[in-house]
């Protein structure tokens, strides 16, 4: 068992390299000056729009920002950050006020990347791992900036305080497990439901890899009635309403709790999130002592087969309106693979034969044997559908509103009849 591990674990970090979701914080923006005193040398400004406002805050960025200012003397690099980065981004985008570098907006059409991005050099993506994930053409406008699977993040000690000895494997046992925890006082699980976006690990994220299909959602096009209370998207919303009806959240859900849910992680005080394997770096940052975070695959049935996700996380791309552009190019390269962020963030490497280690809480993950489903691209006509039916895919948004329903079947209903006009414009023009 031990070799077969050890064997994953290579396979995992060599061979199939995918990615998982950034954490997303408090709107912010930041100014630097630079770093050369020469006074022959042009100074130029490359602005960076991102969703890591917490790194934007701690001066990771600035830190990322130095190395590449000093190679680039006159040369400033400075950054806008976004605390709802998929909504946010689409209104800047609608005014062309978009920096130089940014990161792809997840619901855009494929189409409609040549409009806003600049096309990337072919070299950029040699050995890199979804190369054309944002392809239109050939022409590829966006790079992988990380990989990441999604699981169950957990606080060891918060465990051993409620008497949990085994991790649980099954849906019902993880509903016991969590029972055990507010019995002990401890927040079973951190939804982070105010802060929005987390809800899409409950939607488009979970229902991919729980119905090991990773055209799930791609297939969605090709029905009139995609949601139901008895297909993945149901038996989603199912659990996180029981976990809420049964007091295993955090209070005051509608409250952005996001900065403060790794804090309580840290310390025990919560217990567990569903989240992206990129988080599990954020809560040792909080406070968390690297042996006392744990990682095991999400049980979302009772059936003795799991299914976990390998997604990228965001593409970073260039504004076809940045007055910088090789500039801009030169950052997106440097920032997915010298600057440390992939590493530094927890991510794996989207970087086929990279040596970089794998954490050991991903080495933990793996003991279970998920079997993975690797990403693929949403199509142009589930986002055309999904536009038309006012549906904000990967937002969160249409997720709160689910969970807050007192009458999922009929909210179900509702949304199918939106999507079946909408399905019928799309495919009418």
């Amino acid at each position: 068992m031990r070799k077969t591990i050890a064997g994953m674990i290579s396979v995992f970090a060599v061979t199939w390299l995918l990615a998982g979701c950034s954490g997303e914080g408090a709107g912010g923006g930041n100014e630097r000056t630079s770093h050369s005193d020469d006074p022959n040398t042009t100074a130029q400004t490359l602005s960076v729009l991102t969703n890591r406002v917490d790194l934007i805050e701690n001066g990771t960025m600035d830190r990322y920002a130095e190395r590449f200012e000093s190679e680039h003397p006159g040369v400033t690099v400075e950054f806008q950050g976004f605390s709802n980065y998929t909504s946010d981004i689409m209104a800047r985008l609608s005014t062309l006020n978009m920096g130089d570098v940014l990161l792809l907006p997840a619901n855009m059409l494929a189409e409609d990347l040549p409009r806003y991005f600049e096309p990337l050099p072919d070299e950029m993506f040699d050995s890199i791992r979804f190369d054309n994930y944002k392809a239109v053409n050939g022409i590829r406008y966006g790079i992988a900036t990380g990989v990441a699977t999604v699981g169950v993040v957990y606080n060891k000690k918060a465990f051993e305080r409620a008497g949990i000895l085994e991790l649980p494997t099954t849906l019902a046992s993880f509903y016991e497990a969590c029972e055990k925890l507010k019995k002990a006082g401890i927040t079973p699980v951190f939804l982070n439901y105010g802060a929005q976006w987390p809800m899409k690990i409950w939607g488009e994220e979970l229902v991919s890899y729980m119905a090991g299909d990773a055209d799930y959602l791609n297939k969605m096009a090709s029905t009139d009635e995609p949601w139901a209370v008895n297909n993945p998207w149901g038996h989603s919303m199912q659990i996180v309403k029981t976990l809420i009806d049964r007091g295993y959240t955090e209070q005051e859900l509608v409250k952005n709790q996001w900065e403060i849910s790794k804090r309580k992680i840290a310390d025990g005080e919560a217990a567990m999130y569903l989240n992206g394997s990129w988080v599990i770096k954020q809560v040792i940052e909080a406070g968390a002592l690297p042996d006392d975070i744990g990682f095991f695959p999400f049980p979302y049935d009772d059936g003795p087969k799991r299914f976990a996700p390998l997604a990228p996380d965001w593409f970073a791309g260039v504004s076809k309106y940045s007055g910088s552009k090789e500039l801009a190019k030169e950052w997106v390269e440097y920032f997915v693979t010298q600057s440390g962020y992939v590493e530094d963030e927890g991510f794996l490497p989207v970087k086929i034969n990279s040596k970089s280690a794998v954490l050991p809480q991903l080495e933990q993950f793996l003991s279970f044997l998920p079997t993975f489903v690797e990403s693929v691209p949403p199509s142009d006509r589930l986002l055309k559908i999904a536009e038309k039916a006012n549906v904000s895919l990967w937002s969160g948004e249409y997720i709160q509103e689910w969970i807050a329903s007192t009458d999922l079947k009929g909210t179900f209903k509702q949304y199918n009849e939106r999507w079946r006009q909408a399905r019928q414009q799309v495919e009418g023009s």
